[in-house]
């Protein structure tokens, strides 16, 4: 699985990463962000790329856990 860290990255940097990342047509990642815009222009993101994504919290900040 492919792990981004995009803590203290305002948008649409970690969209910018995760959209990056899923070049490679990997079935998961996961992408730690640290605010709830972040959380949700991603989630947004790969929702539209078929993809499905659980958020977690922990320790303030967000873990997305994408998959296809």
């Amino acid at each position: 699985m492919n792990t981004l860290d995009a803590r203290g990255l305002s948008c649409p940097e970690p969209v910018v990463m995760i959209r990056k990342a899923m070049q490679s047509k990997e079935n998961a990642y996961r992408i730690v962000v640290d605010n709830t815009t972040a959380t949700e222009n991603i989630s947004r993101f790969v929702k539209n790329q078929g993809y499905n994504v659980v958020v977690t919290q922990e320790n303030g900040d967000y873990v997305l856990d994408i998959t296809k």
